[in-house]
């Protein structure tokens, strides 16, 4: 298999993936004085680290893996993607990782109170966007549309973000949608779309964003649509704190804000 620039894992499939990085591998947990998060000195900087952030944070966070990981040579960044309730399960559990950037603030929440986590920063916001193939064969034309008989709709599974965040989308439209599927995370919602087996997807802005012309999104009214918060914090049990600090200032900085707001990311 082709080595990316930077090793990403999509998904995490049992706690052995989640530590299939090399993590805290480098010269030491960590070295030097800490620095600006993306021209520092790239010799101020050792060990590798993982992050597991939420699956829609995909493509943005892969663009800031790589320019980290080229701002600081002697660092190696492992992303593992998944439902942000399954990568809280994943970290409450004792496996290894270094910094979690959630897709709400009530499943860093459970990070948090586990004593996994402190002190987390929201980074951005995302709100929800109806995703139809191309040829909208279930003629959906807003939020109304999912809640009729005929058409295919696939959601995330409730105790995922994109899923109650969905629930609050219908419960303002005041409609009773009944999925066909619910998908254990926003990106496989989109692949139901991609693969033509649903009529729509209830997804974020930002994943029909970063598929481009391959599906067409419908609009939820402002006053209909519903918002998450994305929370990002280094993890009490990380092998190399002041890299994994330095990752999440790199999140926080312009640099970081620069490539969210490029993705289709709101500012918190």
């Amino acid at each position: 298999m082709r080595r990316l620039p930077i090793a990403v894992v999509v998904g995490l499939v049992g706690l052995g993936l989640v530590g299939c990085g090399s993590v805290g591998t480098g010269a030491g947990p960590d070295a030097g004085a800490r620095g600006d998060p993306v021209t520092g000195s790239a010799a101020t900087r050792s060990g590798d680290i993982t992050v597991l952030a939420a699956a829609s944070l995909t493509a943005s966070f892969s663009t800031l893996g790589a320019r980290f990981e080229a701002a600081h040579p002697g660092v190696r960044v492992t992303l593992s993607f998944a439902g942000s309730s399954a990568l809280a399960t994943q970290i409450t559990s004792g496996a290894p990782a270094d910094v979690f950037a959630s897709a709400s603030a009530a499943t860093m929440d459970a990070v948090v109170a586990a004593g996994a986590a402190a002190e987390p920063t929201v980074f951005a916001t995302n709100v929800m966007e109806i995703a139809v193939p191309p040829g909208n064969p279930g003629r959906v034309t807003g939020v109304g549309s999912l809640a009729r008989g005929d058409v295919k709709t696939a959601v995330c599974q409730p105790q995922v973000p994109c899923g109650a965040t969905a629930q609050e989308v219908f419960t303002k439209a005041r409609i009773a949608v009944q999925p066909v599927t619910l998908e254990p995370d926003v990106k496989s919602v989109l692949s139901k779309v991609l693969l033509g087996e649903v009529d729509a997807g209830v997804v974020y802005v930002t994943d029909v964003l970063s598929a481009g012309g391959e599906v067409r999104g419908v609009r939820i009214p402002d006053d209909l649509n519903a918002s998450t918060s994305y929370p990002i914090a280094t993890l009490t049990g990380s092998a190399a704190p002041a890299t994994a600090t330095a990752f999440v200032d790199y999140v926080l900085s312009p640099a970081g804000s620069e490539v969210l707001a490029a993705a289709g990311f709101r500012r918190p």
